[in-house]
């Protein structure tokens, strides 16, 4: 069924009896989501519920939500990372308008009676990351840069189109491959503009846009690392190992630096929202993120 805008209230959110919560991926076994969501339902009062982890791609995601839907104790809801989240919104009975924009859902929860609902809180973790450790405010126009094309930069463009950018460039390795961001921005609204990372002038680039998203692993930005940071907001959604060269170039610069850990967490708020129907405990999940993480980053909030 094509998804559609959920109804006010559609989502179960109840909190009555026990219930479960996962994270599906594969691989998964590396997933921070259970040290968020765990302490959140433990600062709600919340002692029969629990998240876990979950191995499963794409192929076997069908299944697994038809044998959740009968499933005792009830499932509150499911994370979902790569490679699963283009199939989770193509099973969803009903999703999110900004999941339709990217094209990709990272939550689902049961609706009652049969079903599942998506949404995108990917996009809340980088307008998340941004305002809080980028110091990023909307805005009503301006240019920015993402470097990638993959599923992460499709969350982004949609997250700057929602602070109110309206002008973006792609600088991506291989054009071929940039078609679904292409699209992606089109939807939002952007006027894009897509360029090589081999002939590009990474400084000049950089020092126009209001704010740079890094989607690319460090050995590709290495090489370019203090001309990238000539922006003055930059999002690095590599956070392990930390500090990646990127990080450093902006640091050194005294430009603002939001990173992939700023993105988990806040993207994970309005998963908890969804999954209990209440406010999520923004401190105590940032207080366990940091714990688990030795102290690696602030994580302002």
């Amino acid at each position: 069924m094509a998804p559609t805008e959920s109804p006010a209230g559609a989502r179960t959110g109840a909190l009555a009896g026990p219930r479960r919560a996962a994270i599906l991926g594969s691989p998964v076994a590396h997933s921070l989501s259970p040290v968020l969501h765990n302490a959140a339902f433990a600062a709600l009062g919340l002692p029969g519920w629990h998240y876990e982890r979950v191995e499963c791609d794409e192929h076997r995601l069908p299944s697994l939500l038809a044998e959740a839907a009968q499933a005792t104790p009830a499932w509150a809801g499911f994370s979902v990372t790569m490679p699963g989240k283009r199939r989770a919104l193509d099973l969803a009975t009903e999703a999110t308008a900004r999941a339709r924009l990217v094209g990709a859902a990272n939550t689902l929860t049961p609706l009652p009676g049969n079903g599942w609902h998506a949404d995108c809180t990917d996009i809340d973790g980088v307008t998340g990351a941004l305002r809080a450790a980028g110091g990023f405010t909307p805005v009503t126009r301006g240019h920015a840069t993402i470097l990638g094309a993959g599923g992460t930069a499709l969350a982004a463009i949609v997250a700057l189109a929602e602070l109110g950018l309206t002008e973006l460039t792609l600088v991506v390795r291989d054009p071929a491959r940039a078609t679904d961001a292409l699209d992606c921005a089109a939807r939002a609204g952007l006027k894009t503009e897509t360029t090589l990372l081999s002939e590009t002038d990474l400084a000049d680039l950089a020092a126009s846009s209001l704010i740079l998203v890094s989607t690319v692993p460090p050995a590709a930005t290495e090489p370019h690392a203090t001309a990238l940071a000539a922006a003055p907001c930059v999002l690095d959604v590599i956070y392990h190992p930390f500090p990646a060269p990127l990080a450093t170039a902006v640091l050194a610069q005294g430009h603002r630096l939001a990173t992939g850990l700023d993105m988990l967490l806040h993207q994970a708020f309005g998963q908890c929202e969804q999954f209990t129907g209440r406010p999520a405990p923004r401190e105590a999940m940032r207080a366990a993120l940091r714990a688990a993480t030795d102290n690696l980053l602030e994580l302002p909030l």
